[in-house]
């Protein structure tokens, strides 16, 4: 399964927001919200309605680093790590 994260740190505040999505359309689409907002020269704001709400004005946001990543794990590494757990043993 791949995981996609977004990290937004603050010279100031240090890590404001983190967090892996697992689905790539959602993803793309915080990606595209974050975007806009800078462009705009908007406030971050999101509500996902249930349990997720975020808010970084844009002054912050602006002066924030951004990071994506994109991971697929790969088996080799899962089945070097198992095999690693059983030398240890």
């Amino acid at each position: 399964m791949t995981s996609h994260t977004i990290k937004i740190q603050h010279e100031k505040f240090g890590v404001i927001f983190q967090d892996t999505f697992t689905d790539s359309i959602q993803f793309k689409l915080f990606l595209s919200a974050v975007h806009g907002c800078i462009e705009l020269k908007n406030d971050l704001s999101f509500f996902n309605g249930q349990n997720f709400f975020i808010h970084i004005p844009h002054k912050h946001l602006k002066n924030s680093i951004i990071i994506t990543k994109i991971e697929t794990p790969d088996m080799v590494d899962h089945f070097k790590s198992k095999l690693e757990s059983l030398v240890t043993k």
